[in-house]
C-alpha cells in the first residue's frame, strides 16, 4: 500500500467514524399518544429506518427515534404537556350533550329543564364559534304525523330561545324525530316523560 493510498484509507475511515458519531448524536425525535379532551386514546405505529416498529396504544405512551433506532420513552404528563403545548392548545373542546324535557302535549319546558337551559347557555358561551344541533322527540301518545310536527315544534322553540340569547341562527340546526327514537321503549299511547325531550349537541 502506498503512502497516498494509506492516507486515503485513513481519511475514509475517519469520515465513516464521524458519520456514525453524527448519526448517534443526531436530533432525537419524540412520538407520543395524546388523549382527546374526552379521554379517548387512539394508537400510533412508529416505524424506524432500521429495527422493529413500535406500537403506541396507551394514553401518554411515548417513543424516541435517534440515529434511525427506536426506543420506548417514559415521559410524565407534565413533560408531555410542555413538549406538546401547541397541540394541546389547538385541541377543540369536546362536544357537550344536553337533554331538556317538556310538559306533556306541548312545547313548554319543565321547570327543571328551564334551569338546565342555563347550563346549555353557559356551555355555548365557552366556545368562540359554537355549532349546535337541536333534535326534538315525543312519546308515543298521538299519531305519528302529529308527533312529527310536535317534535319539530319543540326543537324550533328551543332554537328560538337560543337565538334570543344572541346566538347566530346559522349556527343552530333544528329537526324533529317524532316518536321514532325513544329513550325508553314503550307500547303505543303510553305517556313516558323521558321521551318528551330535545337533545342538544354543542360543538
Amino acid at each position: 500500500m502506498t503512502i497516498s493510498t494509506r492516507r486515503l484509507f485513513v481519511f475514509l475511515a475517519a469520515t465513516l467514524v464521524l458519520a456514525l458519531l453524527s448519526a448517534c448524536s443526531g436530533p432525537r425525535e419524540y412520538f407520543s399518544v395524546i388523549p382527546d379532551r374526552d379521554g379517548t386514546t387512539g394508537q400510533m405505529v412508529v416505524t424506524p429506518r432500521q429495527g422493529t416498529a413500535l406500537t403506541l396504544d396507551r394514553t401518554n405512551a411515548s417513543a424516541t427515534v435517534r440515529g434511525g433506532e427506536i426506543s420506548p420513552a417514559k415521559l410524565s404528563e407534565a413533560e408531555l404537556k410542555e413538549m406538546y403545548k401547541e397541540a394541546f392548545d389547538a385541541q377543540p373542546m369536546a362536544p357537550a350533550r344536553f337533554l331538556l324535557y317538556f310538559v306533556e302535549g306541548g312545547d313548554i319546558l319543565t321547570t327543571e329543564s328551564q334551569r338546565e337551559l342555563e347550563n346549555v347557555l353557559a356551555e355555548i358561551k365557552k366556545r368562540p364559534a359554537p355549532d349546535l344541533i337541536v333534535v326534538g322527540h315525543t312519546d308515543r301518545v298521538g299519531s305519528v304525523a302529529d308527533n312529527d310536527r310536535l317534535a319539530l315544534r319543540r326543537a324550533e322553540k328551543v332554537r328560538s330561545q337560543l337565538v334570543t340569547q344572541g346566538f347566530s341562527p346559522e349556527s343552530i340546526s333544528a329537526s324533529g324525530r317524532g316518536e321514532r327514537e325513544p329513550l325508553v321503549a314503550t307500547a303505543d299511547e303510553v305517556a313516558e316523560a323521558r321521551n318528551r325531550r330535545v337533545e342538544i349537541l354543542v360543538r
